[in-house]
């Protein structure tokens, strides 16, 4: 099974139809099914490896990395026929909450649970790293392909206090670009989303009025903007709509051909995402990983690091029920922090620090699977 993710176009008919929806709602609902514009298949949808016989293993939650475990499900099953999982790219908030309820096997995020969401769980749970990847600003505006935006400014566009792309706090950072007089339309996620987390928590480090208006979480109010579900909606609204701006994984920026901008960093550079500019920020944490696995890296340290980058991890209960399922999810884990960590650079995600590889196969011995 090819799940190489292709890129699907949006009529402009349609698209329009997509804003006024939304526009009339407030942004606050997921785009139509027959409207919607993903730039990668799963929304909604599934990914599934193996073709043999076994009970099938599900899992839900984020889609910044749907694509590379879409890539992983597929190579797995080659050398494991007997192992079928299923993923449902429903964004983290969904991952979550289907794992605390019990309908998934595992979960997946790109924002740790909280310590009050792992007091709802039924049991101790895992969070395990699978790769890193980076939140982008991008924009659709007539005649300009590069930006730059400190994490102020960034906060205050989309927060709607900065309203029209020639806006002098704009300019100041771009001088020379030739900004169109046309109003901002903010894109952002209407699902509870892990990319909306890495965004906020970067904004909310660099901007107190963003901290206290909007703070970060998987799921805040944005004062201004129309919602797109997944990172598939946000790409498919910004490519369709002129002057706006939104924000996904650098995937779906790339596979999009959607202009993307480069953000200040703490050490005061303008760093666009990159393979190398996403692991330059985990190399300052690597080696001071706590237990748990659950870290923020976003505004590290390091005149190259990229300062929205993250890593995703994969949730998964101690002492699940069904132990075969657990058996073979951890075999599962235990290659895609090996062998699969060689398809990440293909598909621009960065693969984990070997430091954090190696605390991790060390935590899969505590998953039950006796």
């Amino acid at each position: 099974m090819n799940h190489i993710v292709k890129v699907r176009q949006l009529r402009p008919a349609g698209a329009l139809l997509l804003i006024a929806a939304l526009a009339a709602c407030g942004g606050g609902q997921p785009p139509p099914a027959e409207t919607a514009s993903p730039a990668l298949p799963g929304q909604g949808g599934s990914a599934t490896g193996g073709g043999g016989g076994g009970a099938q293993i599900n899992g839900a939650g984020a889609t910044f990395p749907y694509p590379i475990y879409s890539k992983w499900f597929s190579e797995y099953s080659k050398t494991h026929p007997d192992v079928l999982i299923n993923y449902q790219s429903i964004g983290s908030g969904g991952g979550i909450r289907q794992l605390i309820a019990q309908t998934v096997f595992f979960g997946a995020s790109d924002a740790p649970m909280t310590d009050e969401q792992l007091k709802q769980a039924p049991g101790p749970t895992v969070h395990l790293p699978t790769v890193l990847g980076g939140v982008v600003p991008v924009f659709n505006v007539a005649g300009v392909t590069d930006l730059r935006f400190s994490g102020p400014l960034l906060a205050d566009i989309l927060m709607g206090k900065v309203k029209k792309w020639n806006d002098p706090a704009i300019a100041k950072e771009n001088p020379g670009a030739k900004l169109p007089a046309a109003e901002v339309v903010v894109a952002h996620r209407s699902d509870g989303s892990g990319t909306t987390f890495i965004l906020c928590d970067f904004l909310s480090k660099v901007s107190p009025e963003f901290k206290q208006k909007v703070g970060a979480s998987t799921s805040v109010n944005w004062p201004v903007g129309v919602g797109g579900k997944g990172n598939e909606g946000v790409a498919g609204l910004v490519k369709q709509t002129p002057s706006s701006i939104g924000y996904v994984e650098l995937i779906y920026a790339l596979q999009n051909n959607i202009s993307y901008g480069a953000v200040k960093n703490k050490a005061g550079t303008y760093v666009k995402a990159s393979l190398d500019s996403v692991t330059a920020a985990a190399a300052a944490t690597a080696a001071s990983m706590p237990s748990d696995f659950r870290v923020s890296i976003t505004d590290a340290d390091g005149k190259d690091a990229y300062p929205i980058s993250s890593y995703t991890w994969i949730l998964m209960y101690e002492n699940a029920s069904d132990k075969d399922k657990a058996r073979k999810m951890v075999g599962f884990m235990r290659w895609a922090l090996t062998d699969g960590q060689a398809f990440a650079k293909e598909l621009n995600y960065a693969p984990l620090p070997e430091a954090v590889t190696k605390l991790e196969q060390d935590a899969l011995g505590r998953i039950k699977v006796q």
